[in-house]
């Protein structure tokens, strides 16, 4: 359910634009990615926990306003992202 640090480490060096890139817009959208799949393997064993449930959808949602805006400022980096992640759209 929780990241470890060494994976979101990895999550953000494959997906980083410069060396101290930790906030951009690809970066934030991989790591929201990663924490929603890991939620979604939760719920395949813990069916009721509607609490975390709302927590993804949160999560999920603000992924989709990071993959607007960045559709908006830069589609080929939008294509790939999506691309990388297997997002459907």
């Amino acid at each position: 359910m929780t990241m470890t640090k060494e994976k979101k480490g990895s999550v953000i060096s494959s997906f980083k634009i410069h060396e101290k890139d930790t906030g951009s817009a690809p970066v934030q959208i991989a790591v929201l990615t990663e924490r929603v799949n890991g939620l979604a393997e939760h719920f395949k064993v813990h069916k009721k926990d509607h609490h975390s449930r709302k927590g993804m959808l949160e999560l999920v949602n603000r992924r989709r306003k990071l993959l607007d805006y960045l559709a908006r400022k830069d589609d080929k980096k939008y294509q790939e992202i999506i691309s990388k992640l297997k997002l459907r759209k």
